[in-house]
Parts: structure tokens; sequence; C-alpha cells
């Protein structure tokens, strides 16, 4: 049930995104795309919720952390659109992978976590896979793509952080509403400025990305309460095959033998945090079921 909804998310999340680009093509605003997804999303969200842990479940005593979470969900939104509308889908894409190398690397030096040998190994070779895929040449990529790809990345793992302290007492659920809800009344004053008039077909695609935005997001808060992170985290990684097929179906792109070569390293990078991070947390639990002697 947990792989299922991931690999769903993932199906929804790559659908979403290529949306976003082909209305960029169209004239609409990353203003526009972001307040529609959140818009048509809540719905969504509130009804998981009642469904599920029941609206009372939404009361909260840390809106200033539910706060800050929306600022940054809103910037990583911002940069995540913008980098699949600079780049390839399939590049963007496998640049977005390397959110879990910079989430350890961030881990290790601002909360100083214990990262062995086998972690930084990990790190280095997810780095050494990026700079295969950008390198120094602006031929087949934007440089401006890449590095709003990055940052996408950098901000997605701060985002993570943010999360594991807001998990300690809230569930998915009530972070994913605060989110959600928060983030409404600032991107509808930006929808003032930003807000323009569209065919009725571009209509359609704004309705389906935000439908998209909102079962992607009740999928992965359901493969999280059927499964660990650790379990389904893996899964992530089919979102290359969707990306691949959209991009060569609407934009007749086709990755280079460097975009393979680079995601090949990031995703065994990826793939082997993830599993050190198993290994970890099965020996955290496996000290606390010891009894203390005597």
């Amino acid at each position: 049930m947990a792989i299922g909804l991931r690999l769903l998310t993932m199906l929804f999340l790559s659908t979403m995104f290529m949306l976003g680009k082909v209305m960029a093509g169209r004239g609409v605003t990353l203003v526009e795309t972001l307040f529609y997804r959140q818009l048509l999303a809540l719905p969504l969200v509130m009804l998981w919720v009642g469904l599920t842990d029941g609206l009372g479940s939404l009361r909260t005593r840390r809106i200033g952390k539910h706060a800050s979470r929306t600022a940054m969900g809103l910037t990583g939104m911002m940069l995540n659109f913008g980098s699949y509308i600079l780049l390839p889908l399939t590049e963007a894409t496998t640049i977005g992978f390397s959110m879990p190398i910079f989430a350890t690397l961030l881990s290790a030096l601002l909360l100083r976590e214990a990262t062995g040998p086998h972690r930084w190994a990990a790190i280095l070779i997810g780095f050494v896979g990026i700079l295969i895929m950008a390198r120094p040449d602006a031929t087949h990529f934007s440089p401006l793509g890449v590095g709003v790809a990055v940052a996408a990345a950098v901000m997605t793992a701060c985002i993570s952080l943010l999360l594991r302290d807001l998990g300690r007492t809230e569930n998915a659920g009530v972070i994913v509403f605060w989110f959600t809800a928060l983030s409404m009344p600032p991107l509808a004053i930006l929808m003032l400025f930003f807000g323009k008039a569209h065919d009725l077909f571009t209509w359609g695609l704004l309705i389906l990305l935000g439908l998209t935005g909102g079962a992607a997001q009740l999928c992965m808060t359901g493969a999280l309460r059927w499964a660990p992170v650790s379990i389904v985290l893996p899964m992530d990684y089919s979102a290359i095959l969707w990306a691949t097929i959209f991009g060569f179906l609407i934009w007749n792109e086709w990755p280079l033998a460097s975009t393979w070569a680079g995601a090949a390293l990031i995703i065994a990078s990826g793939l082997y945090i993830a599993w050190r991070e198993h290994v970890r947390a099965r020996r955290a639990r496996i000290s606390r079921s010891v009894p203390l002697p005597g």
C-alpha cells in the first residue's frame, strides 16, 4: 500500500511540474501557478484530515513554526517550478534527487549530527554526479536553470530539517493543512498584481495542476502513514521515468549521456544515504529495547 501510494505521488508530481512547464509557455505566471496549486489542494487536504484524524486535530500551538515552514515551502515551490521551466524535465528532476545529499550535509554542518565516512563518501559521489550533469558550459543547459534547480534542492533539504522538528508534535495532515492554508493570503495579495485572464484550455490546465498537486500531497501523506520514510523514499526515483516520457512526448527531449551518468551517481548516493539512515534508526531502536542490567 505505502509503496503504491508513493509511486502515485511521483506520477502526480511529475504531471504537476509538466503542466507548470506547459502553462509557462502559455503565459501563466509563477504566482498564478502557485496560487491555483494551493487553492485547489486545500479542500482535498481538509477532506483527508476530516476522514482520518478529524478536523479537531488541526488545532496547533506551533503556528510560528508553521508560518516559517510556509515561507520556506513557497520559496521551494517557486524554485522547483522555475527549474522545470528553465531546464528539460529529466535534468530538473535528476538535480532534484540531490535533496537527500544536501539534507545530510546540512544535518552535519548545522545540527552537528554524527556523519561517518560512509555518508561523507555518498555526499561526495552525489556532488560528482551534479558536476557531470551541470558541466561548465551553456551549450545544452541554462546555467541559470541549473542554479535554480540546485537552490530548489537545498531549500527542500532545509524544509526537511524543519519538518523533523514539526513532526515531533504534529502529524503529517496537520502540517500539510497549515502550509496550504497559510500560503493563501500572501499568494492572494500577489494575484492582484500577477493574475491574468486566460483561455478555457489554459484554465483547464490550471485546474488540473491544482488537483494533481493536491492528489500528490494526499498520496504522500498516506504513504507515510503506512510505512517509514526509509521504506518509501527509493520510490521517488521513479519520477525520472515520467519526466523522460513527458519530455520526449511533448518537447521531443531526450536526455544526454552525461545526464544518465550524473543521474546514476546522484541516485546511488541518495539510495545509500537512505540505507544508512535506515540502519542507524534500526540500531537506535535495538539499543532502546535492550534492558538495562539490574
